[in-house]
């Protein structure tokens, strides 16, 4: 965990809105860094990893904006982001994720998150995204937006929605299953063990009310294709 002594009332004086990075890979974290402190406006005031480093630098720092993956080695960016705004509705957090913003994004939206903006955008629009929730905006992409507008439209028929009842992982293993991984795939890709990965789908099959592995796989294609989607554009 990296957190300068005395940058907090450095930025300050400079009029530098602080910036904590959450991510667990070092190469995305000394790439944002370079980024972002090119700016004259920003500066990273502290670089962690977990999902309990980042709420100590939270309260030690007291940044302006903290950038979180979603995905940590340790910890659940999601729960982080819940707690955060609970805790610190006022703190803009930006999720920067690797995960399909269609199927993640409205998600971390509703659970506190100001903006999500996926890692293979470009780096203009990263600072765009910071400086738009920065300002007390919302930063969302054109396609996230238009998911979203949708899923207004259709509130009343998606109010009960069991995906509602997953956690994070479970839905992060369901978007694989639909994907046509198997077991064991979904479980390198998520860097679990396979019988991890077959728990996880046992306490999907539960939730979703299915039966069986066949029932699970339907569910699981045709809610990934639904929402990995882009709605059409209007004529």
């Amino acid at each position: 965990m990296k957190m300068p002594t005395g940058a907090s009332n450095v930025s300050s004086m400079r009029g530098q809105r602080r910036v904590l990075i959450v991510d667990d890979h070092p190469i995305v974290r000394q790439g944002l860094r370079r980024m972002i402190e090119t700016e004259a406006d920003l500066v990273v005031c502290g670089e962690v990893q977990t999902e309990r480093e980042a709420r100590a630098a939270i309260r030690a720092l007291a940044p302006d904006v903290v950038i979180v993956d979603i995905s940590l080695a340790q910890g659940d960016g999601l729960e982080l982001v819940r707690d955060v705004h609970a805790q610190r509705p006022e703190l803009p957090m930006l999720v920067l994720s690797m995960h399909d913003e269609l199927i993640y994004g409205e998600r971390l939206l509703a659970a506190g998150a100001s903006g999500y903006i996926m890692k293979q955008a470009a780096s203009d629009q990263l600072l765009i995204a910071l400086r738009r929730v920065l300002s007390g905006g919302v930063y969302v992409s054109d396609s996230l937006a238009g998911s979203l507008g949708k899923t207004r439209m259709e509130g009343a028929e998606i109010a009960g929605d069991p995906i509602d009842r997953l956690s994070n992982r479970e839905l992060q293993v369901l978007s694989l299953i639909g994907r046509g991984l198997s077991s064991r795939e979904a479980a390198d890709g998520l860097g679990l063990s396979v019988k991890t990965v077959e728990t996880h789908r046992q306490s999907l099959k539960r939730k979703l009310n299915l039966a069986t592995n066949a029932q699970l796989l339907q569910y699981a294609i045709n809610w990934y294709g639904n929402r990995s989607t882009p709605p059409a554009a209007a004529s």
